[in-house]
This record gives C-alpha cells, structure tokens and sequence, in this order.
C-alpha cells in the first residue's frame, strides 16, 4: 500500500496540472465542435423476398421468376453497392449540383433549403467537380467566379453563359415562402458533379449490410453533411433496388417468351413429323395393335398345338392298331384289340358282330365240320367283317395322318407371323420415343410459357421496403459528449504523461524504497517536513534518544553528515542535533566549511563561541588545501576530544577532503532530500563505501512524504524570479 501511494505522489501533487490539462483539452475540443461539419445518418431497411415462404411460393407465382434461383443476401449486398445501381438511385435525387453555404471558419451544404436553385443545361465534362464561388446581392443580382478568376455576371432569373456552359439561376420561390426571414444575399460555393465523382462520394457515406445472416433484411444507412441528403438517397436506392428488380424480371419473361415461342414451333414440328413417321410405318407393316396381334397369334398356336398333340396320340394310337392288326390277321379272331383305338360306334359294332359270329361258329362246330355249309357261311361272314375292319383301320390312320400334316403345315404358317415381330417392336418404341420426347418438350414448354406470361404480365416485386429512411433530427457525428469526454480524458492522460516524463527525468530520491532497492547501506532515520519550533524538538529529542539506545551517539565521538549538496539537510540535521544536545547541557563543537580563511596569528585554526553550549569551527577552502589529510584527521580527533560531541558539516562528495572527514568519524551520516538528491547518486556511495571501507556509514533522508502543492511551489518560482530580476536592475 506505501509503495503504490508512493508510486501515486508526483500525480498527487501534480493534480492542479492534471486538472488544468483536463480544462483546456475540454475547451479546445468544445471550440472544436463548434466548427466542425456535422453528419447526419438515415437508414432503410429493404426485406428481400423470401423464395421459401410466402406469395413466391404460391401455385399461381411458383417460379415466378422462370429459371432464377434462391437469392443470396450477401450477393443483394454487392447488387446494392454495384455502380449500376446507384447511377439508376441518382437518377432519383437531384445531387448532381452541390452547394455550400460559405462562413468565414465553416461551409454549411445546402440541399433542399437552399435560397438560390441553380439548373445547369448543357455543362460540359471539363467543367464538372470544379467549384465555382456565387455572390448574391440585395437587389437579386449575382456574380459568379471560376476557379481561375473568370467573373460572369447575372440576375436572379436569368439564364447566363458559364464558360460554354448554359446554367439557370433562380429564386427558391416555395422553400422562401416558409422561411420569411431567410438571408437570401450571401457568398455561396457551388459544383456541378460528374456521375463518378457522385458515385465517389456515395460510395464513401454508404454502409449496407445484412440484419442478420440468417434474416433475409438489408440495412441501407448513409451519411450526409445535411439530413434531407441523409434521409432521400436510402429510400431512392432502395426503390431503385425493387424497380431494377422489376425490369430485369420482365426483360428475363418476354427474353423467355419469345425463345419459349420458337422452340414450341420448332417441337411442334418435329413432332407432327414423329406423327406422321409412326402412321405410315403402320399402313406399311399393317400395325394395328401389336400387342394384341401377337396375344390372339399366341393364343391360335397354342390351341393349335393342343389339337396337334391330341391328334399325335390318336395318331399313335391306330398305327399301333393297325400294326397289331397286320401281323395277326391270319388269325384275327385271336386278336384282342386295344377298344381305346375304337372310338367310333361303327367299330365297336363290327367288333361285337365279330365276337357274336365267332360265338356262333364254336356252337356249330359242336354239332358240324368245318366244311359244313353253315360253318362256311359263318366263316365268310367273319372273313368280310375283318377285313371292311382292317380297311376302316387303315383308312382312319391315313385320314389322321393327313388332318396331323395339315396341323403342322398351319402352326409352321401361324409361327412365321412372330419371325419380323422384334423388328417391329424394336421400330415402333424408337418411334414411339422420339415422339415421347417431343410430346414432352412440348408439353414443358407450354407449361413454362404461361409461367413466363404469368410473370411477363405481373409487374410486381416480392422485395419491400418495411422501414423508409427518415430525416435525422440529431447528427451521429461528431459525438459532442463522447468527443468532450475523450478530450478531458486524453488531457489527463497526456499531464499524467508530462508529470511521469519529468518526475523521470528528474530521478530523486523519492522515497525509502528507492534507496532500499538501490543500496546496501542502512537507513538511520527519515525526516518528514517539520514546519514548527516544538514538532522539530519533538522529533529531533527522539531520534537522539534512539541513536543512544543504539550505541551510535557516545561521547568525544565525532558525527560527519555529509551530502551532494549542502541544501540537502547537513546543515539542518546538525544543527537540530545540536540545539537538543544543548538543551541537554552538552559541550559541543560544529566544525564547518567556509569561503573566507579562518587562521589565526598563530597559524592555527580558529574557534569561535556560538552560544554557552556550542562553539564554531569555520574551516574554509583555502585552508583545506594547505593540510595534508593525515593533519586534518588529527585536528579532528583532537576537537573530538575536547567536547562532549563533535559535528562536522563536511565538504559535498567530490572535494578534496571529504572522504579524509568521512574515514575519520566515528558515525558516518550520508542527507539526502527526496526533492532535490537524484536517485543515481546512491550508486556512487555505495561505490565509496565498498573502495574506501568507510566505517558505519547510514543514510538520513530529508522532508519524507513531502509533497508540495504546485501552485504554491509555481507562486515561489515566480517570485524567486521576480526578486532576481530586481537585483539585476
């Protein structure tokens, strides 16, 4: 906690600069602002429109604007600084011609309260961004200077001739009409601007950013020197934001109608072409559904087939009869035929006749021979039978075999349909693909027509301005309360600078700690500022009794109090050591140095009575000179012990017997002043201590704690000074 007050002591004490500091820069910025151009601000907040959500994504607005993707906002921001855009904001707002009203310190920018309108007709490039100065007069005339002193003259009405360059100066007849007591004669400043010096000075007052990132809403926000300039630009580029929209998406619908146009012929052509190729690919390969020819094609084959089997095993079947009926029809009455193979009822009578006949004969063999009338007849009978049965055998194979070559000779004839069948499916899908596709450009490019003719007749903007820039009442820059505060600050900071520069610079001894960190030598005592008789006594009858106590005060001993200075408390320490020792009735002796000699007759040094307790030995320069430093330590051991205590005020560090006085004495006393010692000088005795072992050697510092008002030190120099300069005259 010391150590941070000590830290604090110079600002402490500095204070009346500090403060006087904070004034002054106060004062001077308030002088500032006073003449400093104020700006103004207005902001506009355009919100984009919203793909994803609301009307846009309506049925009836889907892809409202034809191919357009989903805006970016940062890619909105850059369309909005673009130069394209703001010359099409420009064009809005009438800032081609900028006029000042001229003061004496300031230019103030007239805009919508200007008293004179000037309207240049046909102004030439060279003579654009070049400031032209108009003086008006009481009786409504005017005089106009060029830049290289061209004067041309005119009255409030008129149209003049400005170097080549035709321009209209008139009254202001609606804005004086509500300020009556506007000053109309005045020197006014005035430029006619080029669309990129415009462009120049937009671009350096404009800050457009998003809201938020995730938030489709842009902020336009620009600074003017007058707040209608503030508040109309935002608005008009914002507008010119939502119309530059508007024309961009009706030139992209009618660009896309007219293209959506000639492909839709074009398709439609290649279409009715595609048409046409499938009908006549139809009329030649005589297609009608191939899919449902083929299915009944399959369908007569198949049965066709069925018949053919069944007609194979019935085939099979006779010829497996008649075979059997060939090898045994010499004895055909022993023959059991398959009655499967006879189907028909003709057979199967002959059979049962047959069997009936041979029943016969066994009955008449019973009764007659073979030879026998009756058995011949039945024989006959048999024989005729048999072989109209061999017969009908061999006729129905011949008979199936015919109708199973016919069905074969039809399904071969049927399958022969299906062999150019892959070949036409193969046809009709390529045929039929080119005329999908087309049909579906067709049908996508009638589809996208109307959406474009949808969006060609809606001349309308998703984008809206949801907050119009306003006139600002108040200026954002410059800040009066910030820019007081920081220049009070800043002269603070800057005496606080000043006091550490010079409380650096001069480098004294400050405080105890700057001699604790610096040497090895002890600290005997510290001496605050002791402004009374009794506060001296008091402190001064204290610190002798502690020296006492320590052993460091004896008696016939000899106390040097030596300095860099004789100002920095040598003199002062001994002295009050002394009154005390006086009080105390001791015998004591102050030896101290002198300019003028102090020899007596005899040659020896002299003593003189100060009072009943003290006397004085005044040693000057000279008489220094003439002892060798061996004789000078034994005159000073030698008053030692005749009194009680001995007080040498030695030379300053440096001269020729200092360091002689010092080796001598029984305590060595080294007086600093934190005022006036500088801190480097600590070194140099600790220096000397260590290269002449000077015996106890102690540090006493003067007016500890001191610190001294400014303006009470700044009333001394100033009549210090004044006293000096008396004494010069």
């Amino acid at each position: 906690m010391s150590d941070t007050l000590n830290f604090l002591r110079p600002y402490l004490r500095g204070w009346p600069i500090i403060i006087g500091a904070m004034i002054i820069a106060y004062l001077i910025a308030n002088k500032y602002l006073n003449y400093v151009t104020p700006m103004y601000e207005s902001t506009a907040k355009l919100r984009l429109a919203d793909m994803n959500e609301g009307v846009p994504n309506s049925n009836l607005f889907s892809d409202l604007d034809v191919f357009a993707t989903t805006q970016k906002i940062n890619a909105e921001i850059e369309l909005l600084k673009s130069h394209t855009l703001i010359s099409k904001a420009l064009e809005k707002v009438p800032f081609d011609v900028q006029m000042f009203r001229e003061g004496s310190l300031r230019k103030t920018e007239l805009f919508d309260d200007k008293p004179v309108l000037i309207s240049p007709i046909n102004w030439p490039e060279k003579l654009k961004d070049k400031t032209f100065s108009l003086q008006v007069f009481e009786d409504k005339t005017f005089t106009v200077k060029s830049q290289d002193g061209k004067i041309f003259k005119g009255s409030l009405g008129d149209t003049i001739l400005i170097e080549n360059a035709l321009t209209l100066f008139e009254l202001n007849e609606a804005f004086i009409a509500t300020k009556k007591e506007l000053k109309i004669t005045d020197n006014y400043l005035f430029s006619v601007l080029s669309k990129a010096k415009q462009i120049s000075l937009i671009n350096s007052q404009i800050d457009i950013i998003a809201v938020d990132k995730d938030v489709p809403v842009i902020r336009i926000s620009y600074k003017s020197s007058h707040p209608g300039k503030a508040a109309l630009f935002p608005n008009a580029l914002a507008e010119a934001y939502i119309d530059d929209y508007i024309e961009n998406k009706y030139g992209a619908a009618n660009i896309t109608v007219d293209f959506l146009n000639e492909r839709i012929a074009e398709i439609s052509k290649k279409l009715n072409k595609s048409e046409q190729m499938i009908l006549k690919y139809r009329d030649q390969k005589n297609i009608t559904n191939i899919r449902q020819e083929t299915e009944t094609e399959l369908r007569k084959i198949s049965q066709l087939k069925i018949q053919l089997t069944n007609l194979e095993m019935s085939l099979e079947a006779i010829r497996n009869l008649e075979n059997y009926v060939q090898s045994g029809k010499d004895n055909f009455l022993d023959l059991a035929p398959n009655f499967e193979a006879f189907t028909d009822l003709l057979s199967t009578e002959i059979i049962k006749n047959i069997k009936q006949l041979q029943a016969e004969r066994k009955d008449l063999l019973l009764e007659y021979t073979e030879n026998d009338e009756k058995v011949k007849v039945i024989d006959a009978k048999l024989n005729d039978l048999t072989s109209y049965l061999i017969e009908s055998i061999s006729n129905t194979r011949k008979n199936l075999q015919t109708k199973y070559e016919k069905l074969q000779a039809d399904i071969e004839k049927a399958e022969k349909v299906f062999i150019d069948v892959p070949e036409k499916e193969r046809m009709m899908t390529i045929l039929n693909r080119e005329f999908e596709i087309f049909q579906q450009s067709y049908n996508f490019l009638n589809q996208k027509k109307i959406e474009a003719e949808i969006a060609k007749a809606a001349k309308i903007a998703f984008h809206r301005i949801i907050t119009p820039a306003s006139i600002s009442k108040e200026p954002v820059s410059p800040n009066r309360i910030i820019i007081k505060v920081v220049s009070a600050i800043l002269g603070m900071m800057g005496a606080i600078v000043l006091i550490f520069i010079v409380h650096t610079i001069k480098g004294r001894v400050n405080n105890v700690s700057t001699i604790e960190s610096q040497s090895m030598i002890p600290i005997l005592t510290t001496i605050p500022k002791l402004k009374s008789l009794s506060e001296k006594e008091n402190f001064f009858i204290k610190t002798l009794s502690e020296w006492e106590v320590k052993g460091l005060i004896k008696e016939n001993k000899l106390l040097c109090l030596t300095g860099f200075n004789h100002h920095h408390g040598t003199g002062f320490i001994a002295n009050q050591i002394n009154n005390i020792m006086s009080i105390q009735n001791r015998k004591t002796l102050i030896i101290e140095f002198e300019n003028k000699s102090s020899i007596g007759n005899n040659g020896e040094l002299s003593v003189q009575s100060f009072n009943d307790s003290t006397d004085i030995l005044k040693v000057s320069n000279h008489q220094i000179k003439t002892l060798t430093t061996k004789k000078w330590q034994e005159i000073l051991k030698e008053k030692a012990q005749q009194y009680d205590f001995t007080f040498l005020i030695n030379s300053v560090f440096g001269e020729s017997h200092t360091l002689a006085g010092m080796a001598t004495s029984d305590l060595n006393i080294i007086c600093l002043d934190t005022r006036l010692t500088p801190a480097k000088h600590i070194s140099k005795v600790d220096i000397l201590q260590q290269e002449y072992q000077l015996p106890n050697m102690y540090y006493a510092l003067n007016r500890v704690g001191y610190n001294p008002s400014f303006i009470r030190e700044s009333v001394k120099w100033i009549k210090r000074k004044i006293k000096q300069f008396k004494l010069k005259k």
